[in-house]
């Protein structure tokens, strides 16, 4: 990870900052069957009648049961049946593993029965013929968990009924300590974090290896291990795997010399996270508009856990949060489980040969290397809004500049009036948290800084030319930057300090300035 501010401020109570992939969820999908069309595309190369698709289908699910069950039996561990879809399955397998004192292999096989995607046969009455249906059932559901000689940890679920997705959940922190095991690098490991590194560059070094792996062999090999029985059950027919991110969780660690040095700290750093980026206890607005397609919702927040505090800020379904954990490492985390809302340059999905563009962003193994990118951006982001907590610098000598007039591609631009309420309005919309994970655009800036939506099309149009004025001016202040080919805008540097400064200047009481004065 580059040299940021925040490393720069604290480097002498920091050993080492390692970025990568935390917690990963794949999902593999048979998109030949998945849908009704691909399934009756199945049962017409097997010769299969829908009268008779039930009893085939229960052979196949047979079939899978017996085999994915088979190397338990082959290697002595057990076949659990859990009763209880709320049951949390890893910490009933980490029990099995310890009580058994296993280190490496198989641990056990938990089966469950659970909801699920699947197919079963209608009987239109009004038709009088039957059909082909895909809807919500039960079905069982086969867990495996071993501890890999390459992943480490890790558990996998095969549904035993058609269409047999798959799920797959790893760690990076665990694939990486067997990376480093295997170059012979010292490290002290605490859960899924590290608290000492021997050698952290080479470790950052092994852990971006892992974007660049062959994800669909090793993945492949996982689906062979949950059915064996996959290639005879399509034998002819091309069903193979498409693997994708569900969700996965980008992880930067400060690690301190000392507990101690992030104590220290580490309640300026929540305080200043939660005032400036607009966090409370909790921060929610349920289903408010900020830009014109957004229908979710933003939450800011914190919670006092029992292993620290954490604060967080969420939009729609992403999120960054920080944390302290294992008493001396600091961790930004990155969560994204859509990532629609971010762009990658490439071609059209099935034009490899075509004009490569700015196009969403797929949950597909494909982009991984630019999910990372995003992240591992937005983590960055958020360590240098840190490192604007409690800055030693006068707030007077910090917004001199700011309060006096400018230009701006050669066009006069007025002077902020920080402590004035629409220029300490803009201030608090620039510097929302969820902001620090993709910018903002003029369209949010709408939604935060108008109580209601535009009446007509002229007041709609009326508003985003006083967003871009708004916008104008930040940028000839220094405040902003734009991000290259998007609509989207950033902090600068300059601009988180001297809007941190501002805003937590808000919030101060004349008791707290005695204190300091005294």
């Amino acid at each position: 990870m580059p040299t940021s501010r925040f490393i720069q401020r604290f480097g002498d109570k920091i050993t080492g900052v390692l970025s990568g992939f935390d917690r990963v969820v794949i999902r593999g999908t048979l998109r030949r069957i998945v849908s009704v069309d691909g399934m009756k595309d199945l049962l017409w190369h097997k010769q299969i009648l829908l009268k008779h698709f039930g009893g085939w289908a229960e052979k196949l699910t047979e079939q899978l049961k017996e085999v994915s069950c088979q190397i338990a039996h082959d290697q002595h561990r057990p076949v659990v049946y859990v009763p209880s879809a709320d049951t949390d399955k890893d910490q009933l397998a980490r029990k099995i593993a310890a009580e058994d004192g296993i280190t490496s292999g198989l641990v056990a096989v938990l089966t469950c029965v659970e909801p699920c995607m699947s197919f079963e046969i209608y009987r239109n009455k009004d038709e009088k013929k039957l059909e082909l249906v895909h809807r919500v059932r039960k079905c069982l559901f086969l867990y495996h968990y071993w501890i890999d000689s390459h992943f480490g940890w890790m558990n996998a679920r095969i549904q035993s009924w058609l269409p047999f997705p798959i799920q797959i959940c790893l760690n990076g922190r665990e694939w990486l300590a067997r990376m480093m095991d295997d170059h012979q690098i010292g490290y002290h490991q605490n859960d899924n974090c590290f608290t000492w590194i021997e050698d952290v560059d080479q470790a950052q070094r092994l852990m971006n290896r892992q974007l660049r792996i062959s994800w669909a062999r090793a993945l492949a090999r996982i689906a062979r291990q949950l059915n064996p029985a996959h290639g005879r059950m399509f034998r002819g027919f091309p069903a193979s795997y498409y693997w994708s991110f569900y969700q996965s969780e980008w992880a930067t660690d400060v690690m301190f010399r000392k507990a101690s040095d992030l104590a220290e700290i580490y309640p300026a750093l929540v305080l200043h996270g939660m005032q400036t980026f607009s966090s409370g206890d909790v921060m929610r607005f349920l289903g408010r508009k900020v830009h014109g397609g957004f229908e979710g919702e933003i939450v800011s927040d914190f919670k006092d856990r029992p292993e620290g505090v954490r604060i967080k800020h969420r939009v729609k379904k992403n999120s960054i949060k920080a944390y302290d954990k294992a008493g001396n490492c600091l961790r930004i985390e990155t969560t994204m489980n859509d990532p629609h809302d971010f762009k990658v340059f490439r071609t059209k999905e099935g034009d490899p040969h075509g004009e490569a563009d700015w196009r969403i962003l797929r949950r597909g193994i494909a982009d991984v290397y630019r999910r990372a990118q995003i992240c591992q951006a937005s983590n960055q982001r958020y360590l240098e809004a840190l490192a604007a907590a409690d800055t030693s610098t006068p707030l007077g000598e910090l917004i001199r500049d700011i309060c006096k007039p400018t230009t701006y591609r050669d066009k006069r631009v007025r002077a902020l009036r920080p402590w004035s309420g629409p220029d300490l309005a803009l201030f608090r919309a620039i510097s929302r948290g969820e902001f620090c994970i993709n910018g903002f655009r003029n369209r949010d800036l709408q939604s935060l800084l108008f109580d209601d939506a535009p009446d007509t099309l002229e007041e709609k149009r009326r508003r985003s030319a006083r967003i871009s004025r708004l916008l104008r001016m930040l940028r000839a202040h220094h405040l902003i930057q734009k991000v290259p080919k998007t609509h989207r805008y950033l902090l600068t540097s300059r601009g988180r300090d001297i809007v941190s400064a501002v805003l937590a200047s808000q919030r101060i009481t004349l008791e707290q300035l005695n204190k300091l004065a005294a």
